[in-house]
């Protein structure tokens, strides 16, 4: 079963049913194989693709049973689901990637950054706070600061700054004493991200890095290539690369990156799957994310990820839609021939909620931003 790839019309089971679960199921349904999502949610935007939706819980072992008989490679499209379902879902002979053990890394910060530090890679000066005891000591190496709780946080939730050791105790004392980590604020130049894709066989490829800006915690726009210097790229290349190895990592992995001044580099976080900044692969790339994830969990080598075209990726959220989810005006969007509207299927728009992305590409990253920022005024 290790070495023999699974061809299309296999079955392929995905945990989750959002929006990188609906752009996996398109991926793979375009390539010829059937698809079974698991999702609790009836209107999950991932269903309106798949072959079979199974809207129960992650743990539901009726659910677990059905994914087990059906498909031949289950993956996952968020870092929070139950790493013990993908380990019994490997116990009965699935090929299972990422492993349940990388996914139980990646989604407690504690663990996650004791890991990269111990793969030799950079992180900023970080605190793990299992208890209030933890912050007793000297805090001066960690402030001004971030407490983060160490596991659910993401899009900027389950994050407070703190400058002083007061002010992290009655941060932890808000967030009820769970563990999280004390890291500190650095001054930051840019970041950045690289996707790598691994398979069984160990063997990897990188996409071309991101720049990423964010808007209270929540991506905004990626720019790709990233505007940093040659040699920068090539680190967040090579660490990206270093990464995925010691992990042993199979599927797509995003590996987040705090640029510093002196050129210095450091991995801030990484998502055990496909990632909002890699976007403009749908478009840009010669070979999407989620085709990456498709062909990394059913044991194909990986597609070449070469940039056809200099890109911008925008997100949109429910800020853009208006009362009674009255849509944006596309038509500045819809018009432009550069431009790539790709739409999630949510039912509802609200304040913050990804509904969607546009990928403008052009003859450089500085003109691609102009013209996805001038779009972005008029919706």
């Amino acid at each position: 079963m290790a070495n023999k790839p699974i061809l299309p019309p296999a079955m392929l089971g995905i945990l989750g049913g959002g929006q990188l679960g609906r752009m996996f199921a398109t991926a793979a349904k375009t390539m010829g194989y059937r698809v079974t999502v698991l999702d609790p949610d009836p209107q999950s935007p991932a269903a309106d693709f798949a072959d079979v939706h199974i809207a129960k819980p992650y743990t539901d072992p009726q659910a677990l049973a059905q994914l087990a008989a059906t498909c031949a490679a289950v993956t996952t499209e968020f870092e929070n689901v139950n790493a013990d379902s993908m380990r019994w879902l490997a116990q009965q002979g699935l090929t299972v990637s990422p492993s349940g053990d990388a996914v139980a890394i990646a989604q407690d910060r504690i663990a996650e950054k004791t890991f990269i530090r111990n793969a030799g890679l950079d992180t900023a000066p970080f605190l793990a706070v299992r208890n209030s005891g933890d912050l007793a000591g000297d805090l001066s190496p960690y402030l001004p600061g971030i407490l983060k709780t160490a596991r659910m946080g993401y899009d900027g939730k389950g994050q407070v700054r703190v400058s002083t050791a007061e002010e992290a105790r009655l941060a932890l004392s808000n967030m009820k004493h769970q563990a999280c980590v004390l890291e500190k604020m650095l001054p930051l130049v840019a970041e950045v991200s690289a996707i790598v894709t691994r398979t069984r066989a160990g063997e990897a490829v990188c996409f071309p890095v991101a720049e990423n800006q964010h808007v209270n915690g929540i991506l905004d726009v990626s720019i790709i290539p990233a505007r940093i210097s040659e040699t920068l790229l090539e680190r967040a290349r090579s660490m990206a690369l270093q990464l995925v190895e010691k992990l042993d990592y199979v599927g797509v992995l995003a590996v987040e990156f705090f640029v510093l001044e002196g050129d210095q580099l450091v991995i801030n976080e990484m998502a055990p799957r496909p990632h909002n900044s890699g976007h403009y692969t749908l478009d840009a790339t010669l070979t999407s994310q989620f085709e990456q994830q498709v062909r990394a969990m059913c044991g194909l080598y990986p597609g070449r990820p070469d940039l056809l075209r200099p890109a911008v990726m925008v997100n949109l959220l429910g800020d853009s839609w208006g009362e009674n989810n009255a849509e944006p005006q596309w038509e500045v969007l819809m018009t432009a021939p550069n431009t790539k509207l790709h739409l999630y299927g949510k039912k509802e728009a609200r304040i913050g909620r990804k509904m969607g992305h546009f990928n403008v590409l052009a003859d450089n990253a500085d003109s691609a931003l102009e013209q996805a920022m001038a779009i972005k005024d008029t919706l």
